[in-house]
């Protein structure tokens, strides 16, 4: 062991050194391309033509919940199987695997919800050339074409998608290896031929390219014991010129053709320093993709684990302007079209086709498969301040203080690595953090909370409990030759826990309960870094892929071990309160379904310009895959804002789901005040209007909780049949109701935004100034401008009086701010629970409509059969387009009237009731006459 400590000492001093000098950029060689990506360069050597696979219809068999159908590889002879289903909720799946592999292939568990309901599927008309199956509503059918294989899903006469069109479909069998090095293998040959099928004997012999059974990355290698293993299919969408997803990118929202570089690629990495606008892997990878046209929007949600790269193409990209309108002009009748090629280095093809029609279909098919985002405290939707490191209990003590003092409201204060002890997660610094509960205490004294790092990487120390116990359990990784793995993270040498092990995450989860976890108590919460995994002497900075969880290779989990973390980590916390409090854990690695588990951000950012404009397509994206509780680090992680920086990311920061400003160790400090007082001032406004936000924010994350919407969205999504919003994303949507447009140019003197909708007005939310949809508005600006404006036919609650935190207003009073349409009417809700339990599972919550219509406003309930009282009451009925009313009255549940004070400001038609007073659980009306 001495020996390799003494060979990675270095290799950890040059990591550090890195880490801490503030003016690196990404080292792009640390990082594969697709072509030093054995399995990618040689799937995307395929070239678009004739596939070599073949439908044998003959071998059709079709059951009430399924259809499957043998495929052969003309060229090796090796056959497929193809499974198709048709589910509920109007998508389609398709999974394809050997018909008879040489070992069983990965097939990724723990994602799905359940094992997705079906419908019958039923034969329209079949010859030798295929086979017609109703797909029920709406006259949608798939054609299964025999020779070459290929399936289109069609509505009446369009084809909605083509699978294989372009013939790219290929899947490397299993096989034995045939040199020499593989003679040890010479006794189980036998057997492993005649498990594997009669057609294999007949085999061409398939060269053996370089990588296919072994591969180097710089000092890396990979052993492949099972060989070349790839799988990767083609899709085209007719009619789509815009499709979106698969992050985690640091790109536009819009994604580009990949045809003049590398594929857009998902594989988990802690990528230091990343660049911004390539397709470079980042922290987490959910392989869903969305396309979008004015007449329909679709998804791909293609379930595989391993390393995946995606190519897009388009037969309209190359084009000119000129080009386009010469097209125009000449009556082209050239359909765009958008072709999409998944590759992944293992598994099986398995694929749900969403297939609408609408936006918020696709988002409900997509929650149907992997659960919606889980509903957060409605603390954690206030603001976290967080740096690396908060030094010792009296810093954070007088960076708590130093909130009060200067009047900004706060929830949550972080701690990073530094205060553990010698980074043994679990524990906390004996010295610095001598009595972690007196702390805990003081921030619960003042209604505030803590979260702390629980990284996976476990340091390697016989006198650490943690470490010891993993051990003894066998719950550790292996290495390739059956030893516990080790790598080089934050502690030195680090083991790295099994978490796709059901006994190794239970087991995880019983140390967050508060007799294990010393000095905790129910307001500390957790932050899951590192988790892609992080080990600084891995190749790609990552884990071997030929490391070992229980029989399958790390190559084939790889993508899922942050979200097993995230998951562990929050059932521990549900646990340790005995299944009452809703956790809070954010997790920087991800896969599809961790929205089930808690909150994301877009990992180790910088203080540039840049930085902060990509921090809006990045949360787009991942809201668009149903991960809405998105954040970037507020004011950059690596080096240092300037002034105007800071106040325009705060100005940014507090319009985005995920609310936190967070420091790399070596910047100066930069708690909100140290700017001077103009500047503090500015941030204060900034994050108080956040809190004034909060009850739509929490209602928003109860509809994403029930419908998997996202919460902060795309322009389109609302305006599906506009195209001047298709590739917006400088300004995004928060729910329906409100827009924003943050300043993000350095300097800036004024910005356009886009309002949409031609029948829309927008009122801006400071101004109440009242601005026609379908235009692009210029909006001068200042240094204390966040241009937000509210929907025309909204009413959004809002509590005004904020306090320095927000369980401090739990019982405050709501200003409601109704923006009528041109129709004069206008619509919201109210959600109120408790904020923090489970108990609205049980139905122990408040859910109004509210309604304004015939100089009615009015609140229902939505909800007749739960039941919750709350304290609030309104204080004020704010209406932005009004007209003046004679006189206004207030009808409450008993009956009672009695008349309202009002203010008319007729230069901006805003009318204000003052003192209505009714509480905000109970039915009323107000009359304007």
């Amino acid at each position: 062991m001495a020996t390799f400590t003494e060979r990675m000492a270095p290799v950890l001093v040059l990591w550090l050194a890195v880490c801490l000098s503030g003016t690196w950029a990404v080292d792009r060689g640390n990082f594969k391309t697709c072509d030093q990506s054995s399995f990618c360069k040689r799937q995307r050597a395929l070239k678009p033509g004739e596939s070599p696979y073949r439908a044998l219809l003959e071998t059709m068999e079709l059951t009430n919940t399924r259809l499957t159908l043998q495929l052969i590889n003309d060229n090796n002879k090796v056959r497929l199987l193809l499974e198709l289903y048709r589910l509920q909720g109007n998508i389609t799946r398709v999974k394809i695997n050997e018909l008879k592999p040489l070992k069983p292939r990965y097939e990724v568990p723990d994602v799905l919800v359940r094992e997705p309901p079906t419908e019958p599927l039923s034969v329209l008309s079949q010859d030798e050339n295929g086979v017609v199956l109703s797909l029920g509503a709406e006259s949608q059918r798939v054609i299964v074409s025999a020779r070459p294989f290929r399936l289109d899903i069609m509505e009446g006469h369009d084809v909605l998608m083509s699978l294989n069109s372009r013939g790219l479909l290929a899947f490397e069998h299993l096989r034995m290896r045939k040199d020499t090095q593989a003679e040890p293998e010479a006794e189980n040959k036998e057997e492993a031929d005649s498990a594997n099928q009669a057609e294999t004997a007949k085999e061409e012999e398939e060269k053996v390219e370089e990588g296919m059974w072994e591969e180097t990355f710089k000092s890396h290698s990979d052993s492949k014991p099972n060989g070349p293993s790839a799988v990767s299919l083609d899709f085209s969408l007719p009619g789509v010129e815009h499709v979106y997803g698969i992050p985690e990118h640091a790109d536009t929202l819009r994604l580009k053709t990949t045809d003049n570089g590398d594929p857009y690629r998902l594989y988990n990495l802690d990528v230091f320093q990343y660049e911004l606008y390539n397709p470079m892997a980042l922290y987490g990878a959910v392989p869903v993709m969305l396309a979008h046209n004015t007449k329909r929007t679709t998804g791909i949600f293609w379930l595989n684990a391993a390393e995946t790269w995606v190519d897009i193409s388009s037969n309209t990209a190359g084009k000119t302007v000129f080009g386009k309108m010469l097209d125009y002009v000449q009556g082209s009748s050239e359909t765009p079209q958008t072709d999409v090629r998944w590759i992944s280095e293992s598994g099986i093809i398995d694929v749900f086709l969403m297939l609408g029609p609408t936006p918020k279909d696709v988002f409900s098919q997509y929650a149907s498969l992997t659960g919606t985002q889980s509903f957060p405290p409605l603390s954690s939707l206030g603001y976290h301040q967080c740096r690396w490191n908060y030094n010792d209990q009296e810093d954070v003590r007088s960076v708590d203080a130093g909130f009060d003092e200067h009047d900004i409201p706060y929830d949550f204060i972080w701690l990073d690595i530094e205060h553990t002890d010698g980074k043994r997660y679990f524990t906390w610094d004996p010295h610095k953090f001598a009595t972690p509960k007196e702390m805990l205490q003081g921030l619960l004294e003042k209604k505030r909370k803590m979260v702390a790092i629980v990284d996976p990487h476990i340091k390697v120390d016989s006198n650490y409990k943690i470490h010891n116990e993993i051990r003894s359990r066998g719950f550790y990784v292996k290495n390739k030759d059956g030893g516990d793995y080790e790598g080089w993270c934050w502690p030195g040498s680090a083991g790295y826990p099994d978490f796709t092990r059901a006994d190794m995450r239970a087991w995880w989860a019983s140390m967050f309960a508060y007799d294990q976890y010393e000095g905790t108590m129910e307001n500390l919460y957790t932050w899951n870094d590192m988790n892609e995994p992080s080990v600084f002497n891995g190749p790609e900075v990552t884990m071997h892929k030929d490391a070992m969880h229980g029989s399958w290779e790390h190559r084939e989990v790889h993508n899922l071990y942050g979200l097993y973390v995230h998951r562990a980590t929050a059932e521990g916390l549900i646990q340790r309160s005995g299944g009452v409090e809703r956790p809070f854990v954010l997790t920087r690695a991800f896969f599809a379904g961790s929205q089930r588990y808690g909150a994301v951000w877009t990992g180790d950012n910088a203080a540039e310009w840049d930085h902060l404009k990509i921090s809006i397509p990045m949360c787009l994206s991942l809201g668009l895959v149903g991960i809405s509780f998105c954040g970037a680090d507020v004011g950059g992680f690596f080096k240092s804002p300037s002034s105007e920086l800071l106040v325009r990311w705060y100005q940014t920061g507090a319009y985005q789901p995920f609310f936190r400003a967070h420091a790399h160790l070596d910047t100066p400090r930069r708690e909100p005040w140290l700017f001077g007082p103009e500047n503090t001032a500015l941030i204060r406004e900034a994050v108080r209007q956040r809190y004034t936000f909060l009850p739509y924010w929490y209602q928003l994350f109860y509809q994403a909780y029930r419908t998997g919407e996202p919460v902060m969205r795309p322009l389109w999504v609302e305006y599906p049949q506009d195209p001047a919003t298709f590739a917006v994303d400088d300004e995004f949507l928060i729910g329906r109701d409100l827009l924003a447009h943050p300043v993000t140019e350095e300097g800036s003197r004024g910005v356009t935004a886009y309002l949409p909708g031609k029948d829309e007005f927008w009122f801006d939310i400071h101004t109440f100034q009242k601005h026609n949809g379908a235009q692009n508005l210029y909006i001068p600006v200042t240094m204390s401008s966040i241009p937000v404006f509210q929907r025309g036919g909204s009413i959004i609650p809002r509590k005004l009086r904020v306090r320095r935190s927000s369980t401090c207003m739990e019982n405050d009073p709501y200003t409601l701010f109704v923006a009528l349409n041109t129709r004069r009417s206008a619509e919201g809700e109210l959600y109120i629970d408790d904020g923090h339990t489970f108990n609205y599972e049980k139905k122990e919550f408040i859910h109004r409509k509210l309604s304004f219509a015939n100089n009615v406003l009015s609140s229902v309930n939505l909800a007749p059969d739960a039941q919750f009282t709350t304290k609030s009451w309104v204080e004020r009925v704010v209406i932005l387009g009004a007209s003046k009313p004679g006189k206004i009255t207030l009808k409450t549940a008993d009956g009672e009237e009695s008349q309202l004070d009002f203010e008319f400001d007729a230069s901006m038609s805003v009318l204000t009731i003052r003192k209505p007073g009714m509480n905000a659980g109970e039915d009323w009306k107000i009359t304007l006459k």
